[in-house]
């Protein structure tokens, strides 16, 4: 396997792009196009989520390459703004009680979870 200048598997480039692609109907797309999409995570999200999979994952450097690795994924198939709709969604569903129980049962909520779930299981793919 061959490396870019910035150490990435270039095997994994290609097909996080490709990912992006479909993931965005954009098969004429040229890199500009897909730039907007692929770059609206800040980087204090792409780092925390870098640093909760090497917790859960371990702390060595193959790791911290997987971990970014994912959130590139994830970044590529879904916009942040829905990213933080899932990730809120889930913090709820952690809470007990009554009121909280919306966020477990409504097809809506159900339906974010899941595309952060199957964008998360696409990166695991690529990545892991």
């Amino acid at each position: 396997m061959h490396a870019d200048i910035n150490g990435r598997n270039s095997t994994f480039l290609r097909a996080t792009l490709l990912a992006a692609f479909c993931a965005l109907g954009l098969s004429g797309a040229s890199a500009e196009d897909l730039k907007p999409a692929y770059n609206d995570y800040p980087t204090e999200a792409r780092a925390d989520y870098v640093f909760g999979c090497m917790v859960s994952n371990g702390q060595s450097r193959d790791v911290l390459r997987r971990c970014s690795c994912s959130i590139d994924v994830i970044a590529s198939i879904i916009p942040y703004d829905k990213y933080v709709e899932a990730e809120t969604v889930l913090s709820l569903q952690l809470v007990g009680g009554e009121r909280m129980s919306i966020f477990r049962t409504a097809a809506t909520t159900k339906s974010i979870v899941a595309d952060l779930r199957r964008a998360q299981a696409e990166a695991d793919i690529l990545c892991f």
